[in-house]
């Protein structure tokens, strides 16, 4: 008997109103565990930028006192369906997907003072700030879905100069304010 070997699908949704009331449910339930560390608590992603298409995975980003002490929460966030993945190719990152095939949420940790929580936070911002650039981000990541729906690293590869310019714009952006 051989076993059939699960592919995650990449799929592009339009917006959706509850995402923002899964990622208070969620953030209040990570809030619940590591209180003592968390500075501040962001959604961010493409879920956060009202009326565009994303995948449909809450993004969570969370700034901590010290990145270092995150690691004895793992057990108590795996239980609430998390997978505790370490950096996952960013340094100084604590990483944690929910769902392997099937993912809803994804939490990303860094110590306050690290670049990419402003990295991030600038370009949810940009993107709510400029609509018609989160209309072009839509039409890419709508394509590359198409493209590429099972293989998200290509889906990524994809869509990460069009990032790499928005960050650069999202951080000249942020500065002039």
């Amino acid at each position: 008997m051989s076993e059939e070997k699960q592919v995650r699908v990449i799929e592009v949704v339009p917006h959706n109103l509850k995402w923002n009331e899964d990622y208070q449910k969620e953030a209040k339930k990570i809030c619940s565990i590591m209180y003592s560390e968390i500075v501040d608590i962001h959604h961010i992603g493409s879920t956060s930028i009202p009326k565009i298409y994303a995948k449909p995975i809450i993004d969570i980003l969370i700034e901590v006192k010290d990145i270092n002490s995150v690691d004895k929460y793992n057990e108590e966030i795996e239980k609430l369906g998390y997978i505790a993945k370490g950096e996952y190719g960013i340094k100084d990152r604590r990483f944690f997907m929910k769902g392997l095939y099937n993912r809803t949420h994804h939490i990303h940790i860094f110590q306050t003072g690290n670049p990419e929580i402003k990295r991030h936070l600038n370009f949810r911002d940009y993107m709510i700030a400029h609509p018609e650039e989160a209309k072009c981000y839509e039409e890419l990541k709508k394509g590359l879905a198409k493209k590429f729906r099972y293989d998200n690293e290509g889906y990524c590869e994809g869509k990460d100069s069009y990032i790499k310019g928005i960050d650069k714009k999202a951080e000249e952006w942020f500065n002039k304010k």
